[in-house]
């Protein structure tokens, strides 16, 4: 078989046992990506689509497959990354996705071949990264079944992907240059609130003009889930909103939550589930209420004071009709500025005691990273520890395998703060001035390390904001949340060492800190950042270098930018 697969396929089946060669499927897909005018929430705008879709097609897979997808880039004057959030990319890094860090942009008219194999079974997402692409609708679903013969530790009838998400009728080009421009121009709250691509403006909006908004286009009908009473159900639910921290519940059922970013979690149960973006959970859902009517299921926008409508689909008890309206009104959901129920729910989620994964008991290296909003020239800034975070025009991968080391800086980020032990987290800081920086942490290969993530007021007076941290190519594990300024020396005796979740994309709270720990075992170069599309687009990220020898012959397709043009021959 693999003498008739391309090089990188070989390359890719090598990664895997000999066990798992036999059992590798490849799954191949074409997508074309384009602009097209959609109504998601009955209001008339460009979107980006996949395939005439979004939210774009869902992609099943089984453990150990090798997904494939030639993506043809048809946006004509933009260009185009896509990332695989949750996919480790073991033994391939190129494929990552990640515009600036792992490849170079896709050009309108060109068409990519992205090839990785899905290591781990679980709920996952892919979504654009490239500028402000993932809030114009370049996003999806990713689902990773066990191999034959496995069983999960929990059961359930039927399985159902949504995907959460909040939407903006500004174009990302519009949003991008409020946020550089001085004076600064905040991209302000969503105009509503998505469920699997759908939701409701008002269209009696005044300002709104009528052809532009259209309250019975079919396009914005609310998301129905069909479920036959009696029956259990797991619900993968995802969020990939640009800015809103989430709670989704559905009205008069309780959820048990079983999976967080593709591991098992001790169950428990709640009412409703704070999610944030790029998150993932499975909770199971039995259909054991009144069968003779529907319900409603919910998403609301918690952390930040807003008046963004809450967000409705159809809980729908087969055979009422999936239309028909529940006859309550909606609940009205958590108070948006309650940490503590969220901080929680944090603390609950614990690994499956039958699926624990050892953590290392200390760590080789500590990096406290201080989230601080700064000025910079007078433009406004996300820091961490004083500096903004700017991407390269050449991405790293390709700078440090081909030692291109003069196209990004060589003075690495500071692992703390000057100062860090007198900084008042509580307040605006007396001097806001950062420094902007392209370097990257280089991280000795298969030790073991420790982010600490410690919130800090905002340039507001009273302020903190909530910020979900994702890294690329790893799982961490969590072990631990703490309010206030993070004590070096006593804060980490409170680790949880025994049964820490594992996830790739976890808050930290207002005023808050929140450890994690990962070994530094995957060859290539990942990023970390604030996955609020504004926040990284304003300087709130890192990238993290390990490896890097270890990595195979590049390939060709990710080449063709900055000083990687002359490795391009026509």
């Amino acid at each position: 078989m693999a003498k008739n697969l391309p090089l990188l396929c070989v390359l890719l089946l090598s990664v895997l046992s000999l066990n798992s060669i036999v059992e590798a499927r490849i799954r191949h897909y074409r997508w074309e990506i384009k602009y097209e005018f959609k109504s998601q929430d009955c209001f008339r705008k460009l979107v980006i689509t996949i395939n005439g879709r979004t939210p774009g097609p869902s992609i099943r897979a089984q453990q150990g497959d090798i997904i494939i997808v030639d993506l043809k880039n048809s946006l004509l004057t933009e260009n185009v990354a896509i990332h695989w959030h949750g996919i480790r990319q073991i033994g391939t890094p190129w494929a990552d996705g990640t515009e600036g860090v792992t490849q170079c942009p896709i050009l309108p008219g060109d068409t990519f071949r992205y090839m990785f194999v899905v290591d781990r079974a679980g709920t996952y997402m892919y979504h654009a990264h490239y500028g402000m692409q993932r809030e114009a609708g370049l996003y999806g679903s990713l689902r990773v079944a066990l191999p034959d013969g496995e069983v999960e530790p929990f059961s359930y009838d039927h399985d159902r992907s949504i995907i959460l998400n909040d939407w903006y009728h500004k174009s990302t080009y519009e949003q991008a240059a409020g946020l550089s421009s001085i004076p600064f121009v905040w991209v302000g709250d969503p105009q509503s609130l998505l469920i699997q691509g759908r939701g409701r403006f008002n269209c009696s909006t005044p300002g709104i003009e009528a052809a532009k908004c259209n309250a019975t286009n079919p396009e914005c009908s609310p998301y129905v889930l069909t479920v036959v009473p009696g029956k259990t159900y797991r619900l993968r639910i995802g969020s990939l909103t640009a800015l809103a921290a989430l709670s989704f519940e559905i009205e008069g059922h309780n959820m048990t939550v079983v999976e967080a970013d593709g591991h098992y979690v001790e169950p428990f149960i709640v009412k409703n589930l704070f999610i944030y973006s790029g998150e993932t959970y499975s909770v199971l859902i039995t259909a054991n209420q009144d069968p003779s009517r529907n319900y409603w299921a919910m998403s609301k926008m918690v952390s930040r004071n807003n008046s963004v409508p809450t967000g409705l689909a159809i809980f729908n008890y087969y055979p009422n009709h999936p239309k028909r309206s529940p006859p309550t009104v909606p609940p009205s959901g958590p108070f948006w500025g309650a940490i503590e129920p969220r901080v929680n729910q944090s603390l609950a989620i614990k690994s499956h005691p039958k699926y624990i994964h050892p953590v290392p008991q200390t760590s080789d290296r500590v990096i406290i990273l201080l989230n601080t909003q700064n000025r910079i020239n007078g433009s406004v800034k996300w820091s961490i520890n004083n500096v903004s975070f700017s991407l390269p025009h050449t991405p790293y991968l390709i700078s440090l395998k081909h030692d291109l080391l003069h196209t990004f800086e060589q003075t690495p980020p500071p692992d703390v703060i000057n100062g860090y032990q007198s900084y008042d987290i509580n307040n605006v800081a007396p001097n806001v001035n950062a420094t902007s920086s392209n370097s990257l942490y280089r991280l000795k290969f298969n030790t073991t390390v420790d982010i600490i993530l410690q919130n800090a007021n905002t340039l507001n007076v009273n302020n903190s904001e909530t910020h979900p941290w994702h890294l690329h190519g790893h799982d961490f594990w969590v072990v631990g949340y703490g309010s206030g300024k993070f004590n070096v020396s006593e804060d980490p005796k409170r680790y949880n060492l025994v049964d820490p979740i594992m996830k790739n994309t976890v808050p930290v709270h207002p005023y808050g800190w929140t450890a994690l720990r990962f070994v530094a075992d995957n060859p290539g170069v990942w990023a970390f950042h604030c996955h609020i599309e504004s926040h990284f687009f304003m300087g709130m990220g890192a990238v993290f270098e390990e490896g890097i020898e270890k990595v195979t012959k590049l390939p060709s397709s990710i080449m063709g930018c900055g000083d990687t043009k002359r490795f391009i021959r026509p």
